[in-house]
């Protein structure tokens, strides 16, 4: 492998890399919601109308945590994807 076959190999490993990060900062922001929805559904709302409301929000928050769990699968898989780039230009074709 040449100087430039690192190099190379080191920045598309480094791109794959920040694309995990993104991915991660996505799941972060999630969680950020879900917390909101977390505290709207404090609220003591005894209505019938209060009751549905807490409800819609536990069920978008149940998705949105689903959600966020596909991103931190995701987030895993993008970082075996960088390592397996690494290692498949240093072993060649």
């Amino acid at each position: 492998m040449t100087a430039a076959d690192a190099l190379e190999c080191a920045s598309r490993s480094y791109e794959v890399q920040q694309l995990a990060a993104r991915v991660g900062r996505c799941a972060d922001e999630v969680d950020a919601v879900i917390a909101s929805l977390a505290r709207l559904e404090l609220q003591t709302w005894q209505s019938p109308a209060g009751r549905a409301y807490r409800l819609t929000l536990a069920l978008h928050a149940a998705a949105l945590r689903r959600s966020r769990d596909a991103l931190l699968d995701a987030v895993a898989a993008v970082l075996r994807h960088a390592r397996n780039v690494t290692l498949a230009d240093r072993t060649g074709p």
